[in-house]
């Protein structure tokens, strides 16, 4: 088995620029909204605080002061891209907290107005398994029947005694049915991992990227766990209570996940940081472009890529 000639690129795994050039032969940005959802983890409908590695303050807009309109934030957003001068097109992202997380008309208004901005080609949203009943997966569904639609769940791990104890509010079920209950029709859908959560063995990750590679998924988000102030993780951390991962054991684990999944799955996302003003650790996730290059060189070392270990479907 040779890496994919369709990824037309010089990668060792499907990233989300080499899939938007496949897709619509240009280049295509994410434009993260804040459009002041909240959360079920935070607001008592499934609990309070959130998860443990959350800080509950939201987008830097939200932290400014009022929000502006989602027309304007991607108004705005256009103008930073646009700058030089190419051809591009965009992706509405709605990111902050639980974006389907409202009645279906609120939804409805929402990302009615996102699409209504010219060169807006589709929308993003980010939620949470537990979050997409019928009607609001009916909703997306009728938007990705006639543009480019993503739906992006938070999952973080495939294993109920991790969900319980980062206090996530939903379990492993919730999830196989949201992708159940989503999947076999136009709408996309991109799950998000966290590596190195506290209690987890490199082989329960590695089950967790099994899980997913299994089901109809099309995308992933690899994030590394963050220690940030004002969190529950956070505090254990500063306690000495719990370890992060050295960036050569994250950059060998996101080698591993990316050789069991499938070369069809865009990768949209390899690492993470945080806000600078609470970042507490591990300083080398500071660098996003230095873990990337580490992972390109591991691939390269091991003369390895996505898929290259990858059996189909179990």
């Amino acid at each position: 088995m040779a890496k994919p000639s369709f990824w037309n690129n010089t990668k060792r795994y499907y990233d989300l620029k080499s899939y938007w050039a496949n897709r619509f032969g240009c280049r295509v940005h994410k434009l993260p909204i804040d459009a002041g959802f909240t959360c079920p983890n935070r607001d008592g409908s499934v609990a309070t605080g959130g998860c443990i590695y959350c800080d509950g303050r939201g987008s830097a807009l939200r932290q400014a002061g009022p929000l502006p309109s989602v027309g304007d934030q991607i108004r705005q957003g256009m103008i930073f891209y646009r700058q030089c001068g190419k051809m591009e097109k965009f992706i509405a992202y709605f990111q902050t907290f639980t974006n389907t997380y409202a009645p279906v008309e609120t939804l409805r208004a929402l990302y009615d107005e996102a699409l209504a901005e010219e060169d807006v080609i589709g929308l993003s949203i980010g939620t949470r398994p537990d979050c997409v009943p019928d009607e609001t997966l009916s909703l997306i569904c009728s938007y990705a029947e006639r543009d480019h639609v993503w739906l992006e769940f938070g999952l973080q791990s495939i294993h109920n005694r991790t969900l319980r104890a980062i206090n996530r509010g939903h379990d492993a079920a919730a999830f196989r049915d949201a992708v159940r209950r989503a999947s076999g029709g136009p709408i996309l859908i991109c799950v998000h991992i966290i590596v190195g959560l506290p209690g987890e063995t490199h082989a329960e990750i590695l089950e967790t990227a099994r899980a997913i590679a299994a089901l109809p998924i099309q995308g992933i988000k690899i994030h590394s766990l963050l220690a940030l102030k004002g969190t529950a993780l956070g505090e254990r951390y500063g306690r000495g209570e719990i370890s992060l991962m050295t960036r050569e054991e994250y950059v060998g684990t996101v080698c591993d996940i990316l050789e069991i999944l499938p070369p069809e799955m865009v990768i949209q996302r390899l690492t993470a940081d945080g806000y600078r003003d609470i970042f507490l650790s591990p300083a080398w996730a500071g660098n996003k472009l230095a873990v990337l290059n580490a992972i390109d060189r591991e691939l390269e070392k091991r003369d390895s890529w996505q898929g290259k270990k990858w059996r189909g479907k179990s």
